[in-house]
């Protein structure tokens, strides 16, 4: 009963305006690091990421630094501009730099300076290139890291050896610098059929419904096709699938109506506090995250990498954010947030929440804006 009624929370609407406005005094206070996050981001962070209180929250405010500087970071280093990351051990954003002469520059923004061969464009370049070439199973995904400066290939370890990945492993060295790393597994969804009690039902299918909008919410694309009706935890009516996109992309937007209604928080589900959701800000690369899902609620860990090419069995994704964070059937299309801001819907990955896992989002501001959607905040 406990897991059904804080699945209604977020859409159901039960807590009243007052409700809401008091809860955002709770979570804001005049210490910036307590501000950003509920007592239940903390918890999972201590958890999941080994913190301390104290040092989860001292996390936070560096983060919310670094996201503040990348921008004015990347400005700086202009043309020459190799990428960037979070730094957990100095708690400061490093920016990667292919012309020495811009390293005085980028640092008089505040941020730490690594000199590198390739720039981020040329990176970028060579991974689109890998993004029409035809992968085989044992590939799992590619994407353009900054810190290593070059396109990282990743491999089933169990499937390296095996002739259609040594080739395109060779096509894509030949398309510029790459990096061949080892995977554990092959990245798969995270759909599950259906279990009551759940936050919503398409068809025999259940998934997690991500971040509010105005007028609905949004979710995974391979959670449901445009047009397929979505129903609550109660089996009621929700709305349909307004648009959806799997593969190439893995997102929907799911509209809301016959009395039922959007609220801008993220569940706890009763393990952790509720988190409300007060913008969509990226973190970057090296950053603290967190996930809700219908089946393994509350889970921690870090970003690894952005724009990553995911190869499922039903074809490849693109643009995805890479997460140490675990998840299982069920979880797709929950929320990943940094801090109070959203970043993301669940798409897939590989392990679980008793061995550990990686785990993909499509990037929430992609979805706003491929739809044209406004994302309800506190």
């Amino acid at each position: 009963m406990v897991r059904t009624g804080l699945s209604a929370l977020l859409i159901i609407g039960t807590w009243a305006t007052a409700g809401l406005t008091q809860a955002s005094a709770a979570d804001s206070s005049s210490d910036p690091a307590k501000a950003q996050a509920s007592a239940g981001i903390i918890t999972a962070m201590q958890r999941d990421l080994g913190l301390t209180k104290s040092q989860a929250e001292a996390r936070l405010t560096a983060e919310k630094s670094a996201t503040a500087l990348e921008g004015k970071a990347r400005n700086a280093a202009g043309a020459a501009y190799g990428g960037s990351w979070f730094d957990a051990g100095s708690g400061r954003l490093t920016v990667a730099v292919a012309d020495g002469a811009k390293a005085s520059a980028v640092r008089a923004t505040g941020a730490e300076v690594r000199v590198v061969d390739h720039t981020a464009r040329l990176l970028d370049t060579v991974k689109s290139r890998l993004d029409t070439l035809d992968a085989p199973a044992g590939v799992s995904s590619w994407h353009v890291d900054p810190r290593a400066n070059s396109v990282v290939v990743n491999v089933v370890a169990a499937e390296q050896g095996d002739n259609d990945v040594r080739a395109f492993v060779a096509k894509a060295r030949e398309a510029g610098p790459v990096t061949v790393e080892q995977t554990a597994e092959a990245p798969q969804t995270f759909a599950a059929g259906t279990v009551g009690g759940d936050p919503y039902y398409t068809g025999n299918v259940r998934c997690s419904i991500g971040f509010s909008v105005h007028g609905g919410f949004v979710t995974a694309g391979h959670c449901g096709q445009a047009g397929g009706a979505v129903r609550g935890w109660d089996g009621s009516a929700i709305g349909n699938f307004q648009g959806s996109s799997f593969p190439d992309n893995d997102y929907a937007w799911v509209n809301v109506g016959s009395g039922w209604w959007t609220v801008p928080v993220v569940l706890g589900w009763g393990t952790v506090s509720d988190q409300l959701v007060r913008g969509s800000n990226e973190a970057p690369i090296g950053a603290s995250i967190c996930r809700s899902g219908s089946t393994t609620h509350w889970h921690c860990g870090n970003v690894l990498a952005k724009n990553e090419t995911v190869n499922y069995s039903q074809g490849a994704v693109h643009q995805m954010t890479k997460t140490s964070v675990c998840a299982e059937p069920g979880d797709s299309g929950g929320s990943f947030i940094s801090g109070d801001q959203a970043q993301g819907v669940t798409s897939g990955g590989w392990g679980n929440c008793s061995g550990g896992g990686e785990t993909w989002h499509q990037p929430i501001n992609e979805i706003l804006n491929r739809y044209g959607l406004t994302l309800h905040t506190a």
